[in-house]
């Protein structure tokens, strides 16, 4: 154990960038303790960044390997990272000269078009003294357009080839990146404008290799103001610029005209031992957490076993090189509201029962209370029609609709709770006894999937109220074994710390299968699947699997011919609280489906 506490996390980066690319590649296979390939609606994604190169890739004596490592690990790593992009910011080489661009070509070409990426021209890669008019260099014979018509973020370029852009797909989105000559002629400040405005709703980066320098806190430099009064301060979609030039890093955030944030980072090792050492930069984007995590390293120097001075460059930390930036991209790049998807998108031949709450399955919806013997269609048509009943002396507006809903339901409204225990109080939808879902067994498996949200704050007083039960008690079937043979034989409940709690009474067997979530979060919905095979329950909650699974062997449901409900639990046959919150889109399939196949689409 003492050996084990040593190993730290450079070690597992070590580890991780010494990997054959084989290794790296085996998320695509399936097989057990593999990662996962991501796609472009995943929620964390990395951008990753290469500043200046140019002391390894000098023809007066360097050494390029550190960058062709770089590269490779970026390749091999892109689907355990999901890097989407890798973006230089200049000075690729010391002199610019054709030897030295020969050599920035051999080593660029080991991404292999595995890779999408951008390189901009830095004053070591061009005449210092000239801008995006030059004119030919063995820079834009080396790096111009006709180098990245192949890849597939590449949108175009300017005239003379200086200035790119790329359209970048991730976290179900697109985003657009500006890679710009170090400088930016009025022309070219033209021509990124016209990118812009033919991109308006695409949040935007920027990376040069002049525009902030200074360390800690970074200023714009005299071309910095140029670009930032003549193009980033009046477009708001520009919330990040990344360049290089200077040493060592900075940052600063200024304000735009709209009044938002813009994040201006330089980025830039080569000072450092080896030239830099072919470092690194991750951005890793959190869309869910709203928040972008920066970190910095060399896989190169990873992969060695020198210590000092190597050790001081391998990783960086400090609030320079590892740190977050908070950004709520919903907020401030609203994507257009998705369509609803209509009853039949989601209806299968297995379908039991589909609940929704829009015209579809509430015809009578309109904003405000929803009236006792309301009627919520089930729209399998199997008649699993659902009527609200209000408990106990209820008043009218504990059960209201409203047009509040997760992005990823199919339909764009829900139902707001209002139970609670004191006193008894909530409002039900409640089956008839004679619909099929009173009797059916679902030996061969199930689904059970729901959207809900609780309340902010939630007060700890709504403990084990109930999502949805079916009636019943379970001493009756003849099973002994649970908290009580006064409880249901099948419910979804919510723990005083909110956890979810799924019980069942299999069908044969005295058992109580009981699943737990983590608890699960307040004023956000949350999508709710619980899975049967036929031999054993997984509940997931957002897609993921939970941890805390019954591991009893569960085939069916107990259920005794009595009503099925939403908005409560019941006990000894009776109702007391109902739930507290929001309720969206439920539906009950006669087999277990994949996490793909939830009604999150």
């Amino acid at each position: 154990m003492a050996e084990q506490s040593k190993i730290g996390r450079r070690t597992l980066l070590q580890a991780a960038f010494a990997a054959p690319a084989t290794a790296a590649l085996a998320g695509s296979t399936g097989t057990a303790g593999a990662t996962p390939q991501r796609g472009t609606g995943d929620q964390r994604f990395t951008i990753a960044v290469l500043p200046d190169t140019q002391y390894l890739l000098d023809e007066g004596g360097s050494d390029p390997e550190p960058v062709k490592e770089a590269l490779r690990s970026l390749v091999r790593r892109r689907r355990e990272a999901n890097i989407v992009f890798l973006a230089h910011l200049g000075d690729v080489t010391e002199h610019g000269t054709e030897q030295e661009m020969r050599t920035a070509d051999a080593v660029f070409d080991v991404i292999g078009g595995q890779l999408p990426y951008s390189v901009l021209a830095g004053n070591h890669d061009v005449p210092g003294g000239t801008d995006d008019q030059r004119g030919p260099t063995p820079y834009s014979r080396t790096f111009g357009p006709d180098r990245f018509q192949r890849v597939k973020t590449f949108g175009g370029a300017s005239p003379g080839g200086y200035n790119t852009f790329h359209v970048i797909k991730a976290g179900g989105r697109e985003w657009l990146l500006l890679a710009l000559d170090w400088r930016v002629s009025e022309q070219g400040v033209r021509w990124a404008q016209d990118v812009l405005d033919r991109h308006r709703g695409l949040p935007a980066i920027l990376t040069t290799h002049d525009l902030v320098g200074g360390s800690p806190q970074a200023a714009l430099s005299a071309h910095g103001q140029f670009l930032w009064e003549r193009l980033i301060r009046r477009n708001d979609q520009i919330f990040l610029t990344l360049n290089g030039h200077y040493w060592p890093s900075g940052r600063t955030t200024l304000t735009n005209d709209a009044g938002n944030p813009v994040h201006l980072h330089i980025t830039n090792y080569q000072e450092r031992y080896y030239g830099g050492a072919g470092m690194v930069r991750f951005y890793s984007f959190d869309l869910a957490r709203n928040v972008i995590d920066v970190e910095t390293f060399s896989p190169w120097l990873l992969t060695r076993r020198d210590t000092l001075p190597q050790a001081e460059t391998a990783e960086l930390s400090g609030d320079l090189d590892r740190f977050t930036v908070e950004i709520d991209f919903g907020a401030r790049f609203p994507l257009p509201a998705s369509a609803p998807r209509p009853a039949r998108a989601v209806l299968t031949r297995d379908t039991v029962a589909y609940w929704r709450f829009d015209a579809e399955g509430l015809p009578s919806a309109v904003e405000g209370p929803v009236a006792p013997g309301t009627v919520v269609r089930d729209l399998t048509g199997k008649g699993n029609d659902l009527t609200v009943e209000h408990l106990h002396a209820s008043a009218p507006d504990l059960l209201t609709w409203s047009r509040d809903h997760d992005d990823r339901q199919p339909a764009h409204a829900s139902l707001l709770f209002g139970g609670g225990k004191e006193p008894d109080r909530g409002a039900v939808l409640r089956s008839s006894a004679s619909a099929p879902i009173t009797t059916a067994k679902f030996e061969s498996g199930y689904t059970i999937e729901t959207f809900l949200k609780l309340p902010s704050p939630f007060a700890g007083d709504h403990a084990w109220m109930g999502v949805l039960s079916w009636e019943g008690r379970a001493g009756d079937a003849g099973k002994h074994s649970g908290w009580s043979d006064a409880e249901p034989t099948c419910s979804l409940n919510v723990s005083g710390e909110r956890f979810l709690q799924f019980v069942v009474y299999p069908v044969p067997g005295d058992a109580d299968p009981t699943s737990w979530s983590h608890a699960i979060p307040v004023g956000r919905w949350t999508h709710v699947a619980v899975v049967n095979d036929g031999r054993r329950t997984t509940m997931y909650v957002d897609g993921a699997r939970i941890a805390r699974n019954a591991a009893e062997e569960s085939r069916g449901i107990t259920t005794q011919g009595k009503p099925f409900v939403i908005g409560a639990t019941g006990f000894d046959l009776r109702y007391g609280q109902g739930f507290y919150g929001s309720i969206g889109d439920t539906r009950i399939t006669g087999r277990a489906l994949r996490p793909e196949q939830f009604l999150t689409g």
